[in-house]
């Protein structure tokens, strides 16, 4: 496949899990070769048209930023096929814990699939809101994962807002689960917020209302080419 025919899929692309996405848009952006000004215009269509995806985000705003974008992106495909946050959050949660979640992401679930001792709670984000209350206040924690971040806030499932909500008024303990390259700088998070189209796509959620999870947390640049609609 032609490397722009590669892009197109990627940018109509949607519900794949973000560290394959980071990997296939890594390897397709790697394969156009050194055209500055193809590497600007085809990153800023992959964050339009994913603008929930804080890794996304962190991929381009590298590749846009470094003096080798080539190589920083082979690198960082690395980095994120290779998340242990998975594996850690598997061993932070507590014996026989009954864990409450909102959707099903993709960190927390490998997490999750590791520890049989577990009971889970999983609330559909169309369930109703007495049920994610029940949920809630049955649990010993609340986990809920970032598909991106700020300093202050993070992008989560639609229902996660409510969730944390409840819980932290109930002292209910939330963890907020931040995997790699899902953190990015405020001005790449809020032009994220911005870009998407409509209400029920995913939630703001305040980091004041949880205990963050973040162990492998990795620093973004500023990258302002892809802060221009």
């Amino acid at each position: 496949m032609h490397p722009i025919e590669r892009l197109r899929y990627i940018a109509r692309s949607y519900g794949g899990d973000p560290r394959t996405l980071v990997v296939e848009t890594a390897s397709a952006l790697r394969a156009l070769g050194a055209d500055p000004a193809g590497l600007v215009v085809a990153c800023r269509r992959i964050v339009e048209r994913h603008p929930t995806s804080g890794p996304l985000w962190w991929l381009c705003a590298h590749m846009l930023t470094d003096t080798d974008p080539w190589a920083v992106a082979r690198r960082l495909a690395s980095e994120i096929a290779d998340d242990p946050t998975a594996d850690q959050l598997a061993d932070a949660l507590p014996l026989e814990a009954t864990v409450c979640v909102v959707g099903w992401s993709d960190l927390i679930g490998e997490a999750l699939l590791r520890r049989e001792d577990l009971s889970v709670l999983a609330v559909g984000v169309d369930d109703s809101a007495d049920l994610l209350t029940g949920a809630v206040l049955a649990a010993d924690v609340v986990l809920i994962e970032a598909l991106a971040a700020s300093p202050t806030e993070m992008l989560a499932v639609p229902g996660a807002r409510a969730a944390a909500s409840v819980a932290y008024c109930s002292e209910v303990p939330v963890w907020a689960i931040v995997g790699v390259g899902r953190r990015i700088p405020d001005v790449g998070f809020q032009s994220l917020v911005g870009r998407i189209p409509n209400q029920g796509v995913a939630d703001v959620v305040p980091l004041a209302l949880c205990s963050e999870f973040s162990p492998n947390d990795a620093g973004c640049p500023v990258a302002l080419e892809l802060t221009r609609i």
